[in-house]
């Protein structure tokens, strides 16, 4: 190699070092901004397009890459495991994240996924930390390649999946707690923002809901596919302090979205996330389009449309407030659904629609008197929660009969009541090959799973009556489609029609920021 090379290249090597000590790396964001939204659907997104404003969905779809459908590729449940999923790329088996809870068979109770007895609350009780996720996340690899000097923050009205979002590596993960409405926090992090503790003083949820009051944001007729009853008469909630459900139905409804709003763009503004020239920072923040689990007539068509337009409103003032802070040119913008939607309205009888209820401690009784006219008195089911039936392995054990042929009698006892679709044993579900088979194997933690898992009749409604008040779900099967959006320098806006592998999201983010993926990412980027 001449002088005169060797000489050229070690130039271009201290022109390389100038440029990032400087901070002209063009080819990496200042931010990163996840936004989660909770049973967003691409049908309403068409639906109600044109009572959207420039700012929101529009400026993301216009802009960016436009994924109409997602596939999680599981029948996943809740926005904690989705959003598991989307940030580490894996399923719940490698995750450890099947649901926001989980039942414990040493304690005899459903747990929260997230439970750390080890990590004390911020301004809550709840004892929270990402110790139980298994694997890295988008948030904990930006925390890792800046080597520390990241902020990494994300704030949820739901508290597991403000954790999730954060990682293990992050700043801090913030969300409204059941109690008092309080922004909130765990121990675990290093960071509990002065600005959040200030607006927990001063400016209280306790102190501003009592006055707060949910009407339509645009006038009745405006809002398509309703019928003349509900024009005539359109909703009105109120909050009020009497209320012992107060916070958990605000943190179901609209302006929650706009309070989380407000506290992003607290952080945004009050802690310079975005500006530093060395390291990328990042935000996440987990909004809602879910359905109005509280109103009267069990008709929340109104209300989930007005959450629609008022979410793209949210988005709109989170989106300008990143432009005016770090610009959006600086930052690679995600927004996505969880993948799946919670039909909470049962058929009017006068419908004649095929339907019945399934009463969970009914199965849990007639489970347990069945086995042990059979194999003897005991108590033989430990607990049910959701469609995971858990036995009691230390009475089991005790009797003569192989445990396999006890679980597997369970299983077809249990798959002859009324209401009950399917019942498979933990192993039958780890070797079938059928489609379905998969997906509800790819829903499941094995660590954590039940001894059966049951599917339940379409039509019906599965009534959780073991504790009070009783908790109702209606069974409805069909899947709706998930949209994502990316806005990302270099990425020339398109739409996607394909159907994408959830799984790709993680490492698609973290290939347009040029970080590694999560170590369990288990698809490629897109």
């Amino acid at each position: 190699m001449t002088s005169r090379l060797i000489g050229s290249l070690l130039m271009g090597l201290m022109t390389i070092n100038v440029a990032v000590g400087a901070g002209k790396d063009t080819g990496r964001p200042k931010l990163v901004v996840g936004i989660v939204v909770d049973q967003l659907r691409t049908d309403y997104l068409d639906y109600l397009e044109h009572l959207f404003g420039e700012k929101g969905f529009r400026r993301l779809i216009n802009n960016g890459v436009y994924v109409r459908n997602l596939d999680f590729q599981a029948d996943l449940r809740d926005p904690v495991s989705a959003t598991a999923l989307l940030y580490t790329g894996a399923l719940p088996n490698a995750s450890g994240v099947p649901g926001d809870e989980v039942y414990s068979s040493s304690e005899r109770k459903v747990m929260p996924v997230l439970h750390d007895a080890g990590s004390m609350g911020n301004f809550t009780s709840e004892t929270l930390s990402p110790v139980n996720l298994r694997l890295s996340t988008i948030a904990d690899e930006v925390a890792v390649d800046g080597m520390g000097l990241t902020s990494v923050y994300a704030l949820s009205a739901n508290p597991q999946q403000a954790v999730v979002m954060a990682g293990h590596a992050g700043s801090a993960a913030l969300w409204i707690n059941d109690r008092d409405g309080q922004w909130s926090s765990t121990t675990y992090y290093r960071d509990f923002p002065q600005i959040v503790s200030q607006r927990n003083r001063q400016r209280p949820l306790r102190e501003r809901l009592d006055t707060l009051r949910w009407t339509p944001a645009l006038k009745a007729a405006l809002y398509p596919g309703l019928p003349m009853q509900k024009r005539e008469y359109p909703f009105r909630h109120s909050f009020t302090g009497a209320d012992r459900d107060l916070y958990v139905k605000f943190k179901n409804s609209a302006p929650a979205n706009t309070e989380v709003t407000d506290v992003a763009i607290d952080l945004i503004k009050n802690l310079s996330i975005g500006k530093r020239p060395d390291a990328i920072d990042m935000i996440s923040v987990g909004y809602s389009a879910a359905p109005f689990r509280y109103v009267k007539d069990g008709d929340a068509r109104m209300e989930l449309a007005d959450t629609y337009i008022r979410l793209d409103s949210q988005i709109g003032r989170l989106l300008d407030a990143i432009d005016t802070q770090t610009g959006l040119d600086n930052c690679v913008i995600f927004l996505t659904s969880t993948g799946y939607y919670e039909e909470l309205a049962k058929d009017d009888p006068k419908f004649r629609i095929p339907t019945g209820e399934v009463s969970i401690k009914r199965v849990e009784s007639l489970l347990n008197a069945y086995l042990s006219a059979k194999y003897g008195n005991g108590d033989y089911v430990d607990g049910i929660y959701a469609d995971n039936i858990y036995l009691n392995h230390k009475a089991i054990e005790g009797k003569s009969t192989d445990e396999h042929v006890i679980v597997n009698d369970a299983r077809d006892f249990i798959v002859k009541m009324s209401g009950i679709a399917g019942a498979h044993t933990l192993g039958d579900l780890l070797s079938d090959p059928s489609e379905t088979g998969r997906r509800m194997r790819n829903a499941l933690d094995p660590k954590t799973a039940g001894d059966i898992i049951l599917t339940y009749s379409p039509g019906w409604t599965v009534v959780d009556d073991t504790h009070y008040p009783a908790c109702e779900t209606p069974q409805r099967s069909a899947t709706v489609s998930a949209p994502f959006i990316l806005m990302a320098p270099g990425r020339k806006a398109e739409v996607i029609t394909e159907t994408i592998d959830a799984r790709r999201i993680a490492p698609t983010i973290s290939s347009s920021i040029h970080i590694r993926a999560p170590n369990g990412a288990e698809k490629t980027s897109f």
